[in-house]
């Protein structure tokens, strides 16, 4: 019997970043843990992300991901609000990696798809299809719930996603 595939996946944001982890084994797809890493908004930008990066990192060392995805940045309405997204994109995508798994990307749209079967939907309508897909899991937040669906859209996505990983490293 092959040994089930750990999955993080991780809904950046600089307020709370969402992180969600499943276990994959064959095409079962079995729920583990989900929560969301808070940071002060009144806090400087750089502690902000320091706050990010130590939730994230305890996160890591805890469930020992084997993989790990991350939601792409969509532009936002202000040129600052997208710059902070990304900065803390970057500290979401940082931390797997420092640690040695691979980081897979996502679109909104392909993971609303993958959750629901529509690009566009409401964060309640994912919710509904996590309890379907993932029965034990109860994620308290959107940024959770989010998480969750960033992983199991990496679980259907998975292979296609580690062999373009596999090219670039290559390049």
């Amino acid at each position: 019997m092959r040994q089930p595939i750990r999955i993080l996946g991780i809904d950046p944001g600089l307020r709370r970043t969402g992180w969600g982890v499943i276990d994959v084994e064959g095409n079962r797809l079995i729920y583990v843990a989900c929560g969301s890493v808070a940071s002060d908004d009144k806090a400087a930008l750089a502690d902000r992300l320091v706050a990010l990066h130590t939730g994230l990192m305890r996160v890591v060392d805890e469930f020992r991901p084997a993989e790990a995805a991350v939601e792409q940045t969509f532009v936002n309405k202000g040129a600052s609000a997208t710059l902070k997204l990304g900065q803390a994109r970057g500290v979401a995508m940082l931390v797997p990696a420092r640690a040695g798994i691979a980081v897979a990307e996502y679109a909104p749209n392909l993971v609303k798809k993958a959750i629901v079967g529509a690009g566009h939907c409401e964060k309640e309508q994912i919710r509904l299809m996590l309890r379907v897909l993932l029965p034990k899991a109860d994620p308290l937040t959107h940024d959770a719930a989010d998480a969750l669906a960033i992983a199991v859209t990496h679980a259907h996505h998975r292979q296609s996603a580690l062999l373009k990983l596999k090219v670039a490293a290559a390049r």
